[in-house]
């Protein structure tokens, strides 16, 4: 798993806009966007064809989950409301507050799924340049985990701290890949692109100053947002995809 965790490591992407984008989709045909990664690498450039195939990938990502979730609650005897699907560009007001740019999160007032479909697109290049795939799954399982976090609430899961929540919904992601395997939709690559995905978004390591009280703020920020390391993000995948929902939460046993 360590080329995972050092190619991961490397990405940060810096976006230079070429062209304008409207807020909610289409978007120029003379749309280009290059990310640049911290190793004086070729930058990555994504073009309105890529963001394009990443968004009908994420839809039909999208009715997987809904159907496998619905099946699921069903066999416990409840409903399952599935959740609304909404791409965004440069932030979006929500009922959950303002989403920022470069994100994608699941806004339970609204049991909607938010996400810049830029940012998920870009996830997706950077890690098929990286694996040599077509980086697909990493987008998708973008678009699963936030699904996790709506199965979870609605089974009635919720921890007072983040990373027992992320944690869940990482491993709920790794539970819809093995469902996929099942259904044979995974392609090769798929599931190292899954892994990519999950260790190039672990945690930063906070940098501390020495300084006991502003540490010691810094410290409960990072509890406050954490989502885990790159090293407990891959095995949190890998515990709902070897062993699926019931590995996840009591309640899909």
């Amino acid at each position: 798993m360590n080329r995972f965790f050092a190619l991961a490591g490397r990405i940060a992407a810096v976006a230079m806009v070429a062209g304008s984008i409207s807020a909610f989709g289409g978007g120029s045909a003379r749309f280009a966007q290059s990310f640049a990664t911290t190793d004086d690498v070729e930058p990555v450039t994504l073009t309105a064809r890529d963001i394009e195939a990443s968004n009908q990938k994420a839809g039909a990502a999208y009715g997987a989950l809904v159907a496998m979730w619905s099946a699921e609650f069903k066999r416990l005897g409840v409903r399952f409301a599935a959740p609304q699907l909404v791409r965004y560009r440069g932030g979006v007001r929500t009922p959950c507050g303002v989403m920022a740019p470069s994100n994608a999160s699941y806004c339970w007032n609204s049991n909607t799924i938010y996400f810049d479909d830029v940012f998920v697109a870009t996830q997706a290049k950077l890690a098929g340049r990286a694996l040599g795939t077509d980086g697909d799954m990493t987008a998708i399982g973008i678009i699963a985990h936030e699904m996790g976090h709506a199965v979870a609430m609605q089974l009635g899961y919720r921890s007072r701290r983040s990373y027992e929540n992320e944690a869940v919904a990482d491993c709920l992601a790794g539970a819809f890949a093995r469902q996929a395997q099942k259904d044979g939709s995974i392609e090769d690559g798929d599931i190292d692109e899954a892994f990519f995905g999950m260790a190039a978004a672990g945690d930063p390591t906070p940098e501390f100053t020495g300084d006991r009280r502003s540490d010691a703020r810094l410290a409960r920020l990072v509890a406050r947002n954490s989502h885990g390391t790159r090293e407990q993000r891959v095995q949190n995948f890998k515990d709902g995809l070897e062993g699926g929902g019931a590995a996840c939460l009591e309640e899909l046993r």
